[in-house]
């Protein structure tokens, strides 16, 4: 959960620094007569070595397998070194300084918001020319999910990985409450109901009363059914077919009927039925609260599997309850190239290497990521040596998570709505009204709505 998190709050929290400390550099900081139009470049450098700069965040063990999938490319390439930038935190912060210091590394991870940003303002590179000039490379093999385009003819490139959502569960707490296990197949999704009635069976007060007892006491619970992070209300909204913004990009989406109904039944799980623990009671719960069964449910991107997998305990996995229809979140954050590489095809090169899911395949058996490539999830082959077989990926998964991603996954917002950082800004604080039980969702949604209204641009790539 703290992965996607990370997307966010570096993407709505550092957009607008980025564009501040920016400011002032010109424009046209593509420099080396590299245009982003115009990847010929560094081709002809002779023999020379050539020094690429790949920028990356990650835990200990994104940084063990990104670094050695950067060491195989060495390899594979003769005359081409790579220099890995691992930076942990304030990521953001620390290429933006680079960037205005005209020391940008080659390429890179960036956060969706402001990889947007820069490439609009030209600061990374347009990745079709290279697209098209490499007849090794189909567009058509990626899903057609994981593309950022800033403009329809632009393409600052792919998610580093995708990531999809879906329920994970201690199996052995549902077996316990003799409650059926959660489906896994989209056309087996609980609805709210079914979904709430499982929520409130699994969540026990202190005196072992569940929450549909009339002694059930909300003041002294000592197991929650399910938890979620406020962050992933774009799951329950999307599966009300509503969206951030309207579908002409005019309008807050987030203050419409289904968006409205789709976060207040969110909160209601918390202060209506008790059986999500409130923000202030979330701060009490420890990290491991399936492990140690003090939550039954909670949703995640598949990047939850990493943690979960060196936990002690029956994991389970589902797909999400649907409200209308069902379906899941589809999220990422891309890698890019920067405007002021001196060698885009070299970087071009690195760039197709870091994409094929064979060449950080740790990372997806680990269950961290989920590969670009449709073939990955397609030919049972491939599947089988990341899928399948492995702690991260319990059974199920296959149906409730890679299916469902690649079937019926909604990209986040921060793939293609403009001026999200600032919308945030105003949204976030509403929300808070909601998630603390201070508001309902229609009053604090339609009491912001009129501050967002001449902040939305509309989509990127439409």
């Amino acid at each position: 959960m703290a992965h996607v998190k990370r997307y966010w709050t570096i993407a709505l929290s550092t957009c607008v620094i980025a564009v501040l400390l920016l400011t002032g550099c010109s424009a046209g900081s593509n420099n080396g007569g590299n245009s982003a139009d115009n990847p010929a470049g560094a081709a002809a450098e002779g023999k020379e070595t050539i020094t690429l700069k790949f920028a990356f965040w990650g835990d200990t063990i994104e940084k063990k397998t990104v670094t050695e999938a950067l060491k195989a490319f060495e390899a594979k390439h003769e005359g081409i070194k790579v220099e890995p930038l691992h930076i942990p935190s304030d990521y953001t912060t620390k290429i933006t300084t680079m960037v205005a210091g005209n020391v940008a590394p080659d390429l890179g991870y960036m956060p969706a918001g402001t990889a947007l940003a820069w490439a609009e303002d030209g600061k990374l590179l347009n990745l079709n020319p290279l697209i098209e000039a490499d007849s090794d490379f189909r567009k058509e093999d990626y899903l057609d999910q994981v593309w950022y385009n800033w403009a329809p003819d632009k393409t600052l490139g792919m998610s580093t990985a995708v990531e999809g959502y879906g329920i994970m569960y201690n199996k052995d707490m549902l077996l316990e409450a003799g409650v059926e296990l959660p489906p896994t197949k989209a056309a087996d999704a609980w609805d709210w109901d079914k979904f709430l009635e499982v929520a409130r069976k699994l969540t026990i007060d202190e005196n072992g009363n569940n929450a549909l007892s009339p002694n059930f006491d909300p003041k002294k619970i000592k197991q929650f059914g399910f938890q979620y992070d406020p962050y992933n209300m774009m799951a329950a909204v999307v599966s009300n077919e509503g969206n951030y913004l309207t579908p002409d990009g005019k309008g807050f989406g987030l203050a419409q009927p289904e968006a409205i109904e789709a976060i207040q039944k969110l909160a209601d799980l918390m202060y209506k039925y008790h059986v999500s623990p409130t923000p202030l009671q979330t701060k009490s719960l420890p990290d491991m609260a399936l492990q140690t069964k003090r939550v039954a449910i909670t949703v995640s991107g598949n990047w939850g599997l990493q943690a979960f997998a060196e936990q002690d305990f029956n994991l389970g996995v589902g797909v999400l309850p649907k409200l209308k229809i069902s379906n899941t979140l589809s999220d990422g954050a891309p890698t890019v190239i920067f405007g002021s590489t001196k060698h885009p095809k070299e970087a071009w090169l690195l760039y197709k290497w870091m994409a094929d899911p064979e060449s950080t395949l740790p990372l997806h058996a680990g269950g961290l990521w989920m590969p670009l490539k449709k073939e990955w999830y397609t030919n049972p082959e491939l599947v089988a040596k990341w899928a399948k077989g492995n702690k991260a990926h319990p059974e199920g998964y296959v149906d409730a998570f890679m299916k469902q991603t690649m079937e019926n996954g909604v990209r986040t917002p921060g793939f293609e709505v403009k001026n999200l950082a600032k919308i945030s800004a105003l949204v976030t604080p509403a929300l808070d009204k909601v998630w603390t039980g201070k508001e309902t969702a229609e009053t604090a949604l339609k009491a912001v709505e009129p501050q967002v209204q001449p902040l939305i641009q509309g989509y990127y790539g439409k």
